[in-house]
């Protein structure tokens, strides 16, 4: 992973017009960004919002003054691109577009892919709690830099994170109990 400073730089080279600076600002956060969508909107629909996001960012480019680390400033118009698309949405029904992974007998058969369940569990927290796990537990973002994207004190994101970790404790435990009752009462 290319450092802060790095791809900040790049970043202020592409808003003063250097292409190479851009293509390796966008190869340099595009994953990033496109994990944090598919987590906030659905896998199904983040390659789309990518585009989007970086569509507006490199128009915002020329105005991008470093403030703050080019990828948390990317990541918060990957946040307010969301936040636009679920507002779009409200006005018609929205289905929720699940992976045929998720359908596999294997899967069942063999206990569940650590990584659908733990998408699974993820998806199922309260979408500010998700927000901001994802941003400082799966991107690696301070708890500063994710305030800075989600638009809340630091002291919210601090909050959100240790509830989205008591959610999943607690959605684990419960699978557990489940997964228990289940096999004591196909073994006896």
């Amino acid at each position: 992973m290319t450092d802060d400073a790095q791809i900040t730089a790049w970043a202020l080279a592409a808003g003063r017009g250097d292409r190479d600076a851009a293509s390796r600002f966008i190869r340099a956060t595009q994953q990033q960004v496109r994990r944090f969508l598919a987590v906030l909107i659905s896998p199904a629909e983040a390659d789309d919002l990518t585009q989007e996001t970086f569509l507006r960012a490199v128009r915002a480019l020329p105005s991008f003054a470093g403030r703050s680390s080019a990828r948390t400033w990317l990541l918060t118009i990957a946040r307010r691109t969301a936040v636009d698309h679920v507002r779009a949405g409200t006005s018609r029904p929205r289905t929720v577009p699940m992976s045929d992974r998720y359908d596999s007998p294997d899967l069942a058969r063999d206990g569940f892919d650590r990584q659908v369940v733990l998408e699974r569990l993820i998806a199922g927290l309260p979408a500010e709690r998700r927000e901001a796990f994802v941003a400082t537990q799966v991107l690696g973002l301070s708890y500063a830099e994710a305030a800075e994207v989600c638009g809340c004190p630091v002291g919210t994101i601090r909050s959100r994170v240790a509830r989205a970790r008591e959610d999943l404790v607690a959605a684990v435990d419960s699978r557990d109990r489940r997964a228990e009752r289940r096999g004591g009462s196909t073994a006896g």
